[in-house]
């Protein structure tokens, strides 16, 4: 009878067992709401690869579900992505503003904790990194300032608990992805300012663009800013670090106000996407002298511009002051443009 009795115990505990591995979800559930929309889908990517569409009703609201491997995955609501840890069984319950995203995102359920953990990351990473004069450091100062930026990190991932290991395993490796990343890209800044100096030394006349459409339906040629400081601005419509610029250039040109520089920028978008700029300096309301080169890469390409945005002071006697002048965002411009010798 015992025997009997043991084996019926072993029999549900196995199916016990097995019911449980059945259950287990082999699948992430997202949903949520989202205030303010910008679209009526939400894209899910990896490494730039759409995953899937999830659609948002019109109250914000979304629900769906997709299979996994457990990892990093992008969200993308039409204007702005964030970034989430994925992972088959998490019942992930999203809430955030479009026109605040990092700042008001939260996650609720299941995968919670490690996802709530990133938007703080997030935004700790946009405070330490803003200040992009860094790469104008000595080596050794620079190394200094990144292995602080780690640390911040480091002490992030060790205040919040909850965490299991592969996540803070994959957290630790991202941390030196960033480290290296950062060194390989001052070793690049370094010695393409380097290269500036050498073709575009400070002190040499500037090269030129010739009539460029201006947003007020005139031409504009840089000859027409002599007398006065240029501080130029290569940008596009589809750039989203160039869109991000916006609010800290329209703060710059207000401080700078009737002081004897002009802001320029000039939009290198395709010749079909001319309607497009033309709708977009209007509804941002856009300041500063707004030009579309049209198609003309000559002025591009004399300053061996590879990547946007880009930004570029001349003199008022039209001779180069930098050829990669520090960026709006930057806290140190206006400081160094006072330097420079605008008033």
């Amino acid at each position: 009878m015992k025997k009997w009795y043991c084996l019926r115990i072993i029999v549900l505990i196995l199916s016990l067992n097995c019911f449980a591995q059945k259950s287990t979800k082999d699948y992430v559930t997202l949903s949520g709401k989202i205030t303010d929309k910008n679209s009526d889908s939400l894209l899910v990517f990896k490494n730039r690869t759409p995953l899937k569409k999830i659609n948002v009703k019109k109250d914000g609201t979304f629900s769906d579900t997709l299979s996994v491997k457990e990892g990093y995955y992008g969200l993308f609501d039409g204007k702005e992505q964030g970034f989430f840890y994925l992972k088959n069984g998490y019942n992930l319950k999203i809430t955030f503003d479009t026109k605040q995203w990092d700042e008001t995102m939260t996650c609720k359920g299941e995968g919670a904790i490690p996802n709530n953990y990133l938007f703080k990351k997030a935004l700790y990473t946009e405070k330490a990194t803003a200040d992009k004069s860094i790469f104008k450091l000595e080596k050794d100062e620079f190394i200094t300032k990144i292995d602080e930026i780690v640390a911040g990190y480091q002490k992030l991932i060790a205040e919040t608990k909850g965490l299991d290991a592969s996540f803070i395993a994959f957290e630790k490796k991202d941390f030196e992805e960033f480290r290296k990343s950062c060194v390989a890209r001052y070793n690049k800044t370094t010695n393409l300012k380097k290269h500036q100096e050498e073709i575009l030394p400070k002190g040499k006349v500037s090269p030129k663009f010739f009539n460029y459409e201006n947003f007020d339906g005139s031409k504009t040629s840089l000859d027409d800013f002599k007398g006065k400081f240029v501080y130029i601005d290569l940008w596009a419509t589809w750039c989203g670090p160039c869109k991000k610029e916006i609010p800290f250039l329209k703060t710059v040109e207000k401080e700078f106000h009737n002081q004897n520089i002009v802001f320029v920028s000039i939009s290198t978008d395709r010749v079909k996407d001319h309607d497009k700029w033309k709708k977009m300096v209007g509804d941002l309301q856009l300041t500063g002298v707004q030009l579309f080169a049209n198609g003309d890469t000559s002025f591009e390409a004399a300053y061996e511009v590879s990547g946007i945005p880009r930004f570029i002071l001349i003199d008022p006697q039209g001779n180069i002051v930098d050829p990669n002048a520090p960026r709006p965002s930057d806290e140190g411009l206006k400081k160094w443009l006072k330097e420079a010798g605008v008033h």
